[in-house]
């Protein structure tokens, strides 16, 4: 059904000169993916991240756990049992010293391929919430390392101080760690409105411009990060805020690090993306 109405609004689109997914406050469609075919992400859009990739995460990257079914982007993560590739003996890294890789999940990303510099994102998705999940949509910016390149966390799900939260933030770098504006909502905010919450998609967006990031959840303002702030002190790059140069999109399905027991019956998890469309204004 979601390919029959993209094809109607493109044929519209060559009939008027308008955007066939232009909004009504002048944002006009810039990227996207609509994730319509079967089988693997669109290469010349997405790439892989592989391996053990950071915060100490417990599964292993494989694009093998990502792949497009019945219109939709489907995580997934897998319990495993395979011997480590990075495994090192008597490495104290937390990278080399696991011997066995007993978790595996996905995370694709635009490095390289698509970035841009303020604008709107929407994102479509149903994700998981059981324990020990850590979905995510978030962007990085392509410049410098982290904290100082920027990052904002359009959502992210886990287990805050033993609640289920749906976050909204951004950081960058201070003068001596990292600096967060970040807003926490419990669950329970959304699905006592709708006991049915988790079956459902729902759209997040970020609306980015030159003064400040809004995020937004089924059209909700969860948070909104003065970009007056954001600029890196000491800690690296000094005077630059990473919010005023581009920033590309990642959507990853990570294992909460500080849940160290999962149900084996929530497996395979699966995060579903339904579309990732980016808008700018003229």
């Amino acid at each position: 059904m979601k390919s029959v109405i993209l094809l109607v609004l493109v044929a519209l689109s060559a009939i008027f000169p308008t955007n066939a997914f232009a909004q009504n406050d002048g944002w006009h469609l810039v990227w996207q993916d609509e994730f319509d075919a079967d089988g693997r992400p669109d290469s010349t859009k997405w790439t892989y991240e592989r391996g053990f990739e950071r915060n100490e995460e417990l599964q292993w990257y494989a694009p093998e756990n990502v792949f497009q079914r019945d219109g939709h982007l489907v995580i997934e993560a897998r319990p495993a049992d395979f011997p480590c590739p990075s495994y090192k003996e008597g490495s104290t890294y937390w990278r080399n010293n696991r011997p066995r890789i007993l978790w595996t999940s996905g995370c694709v990303k635009t490095i390289g391929l698509f970035s841009f510099l303020y604008g709107r994102v929407e994102v479509r998705a149903r994700i998981p919430v059981c324990l020990g999940v850590w979905p995510a949509i978030w962007l990085l910016g392509d410049r410098g390392g982290w904290p100082a390149c920027g990052e904002i966390d359009m959502m992210e799900y886990f287990q805050y101080n033993g609640r289920p939260t749906v976050l909204a933030n951004a950081c960058w770098a201070g003068d001596k760690d990292t600096q967060w504006d970040s807003s926490y909502t419990p669950l329970n905010h959304f699905t006592d409105r709708d006991p049915a919450w988790a079956e459902r998609f729902h759209v997040w967006r970020m609306d980015w411009d030159e003064n400040a990031i809004r995020l937004y959840l089924d059209d909700e303002l969860l948070n909104e990060i003065d970009l007056t702030t954001t600029i890196n002190g000491k800690l690296r790059d000094t005077g630059i805020n990473p919010f005023h140069h581009p920033q590309y999109l990642l959507l990853n399905l990570a294992l909460d690090t500080r849940v160290r027991q999962y149900n084996p019956a929530d497996f395979p998890m699966r995060y579903e993306i339904d579309y990732v469309r980016v808008f700018q204004k003229e």
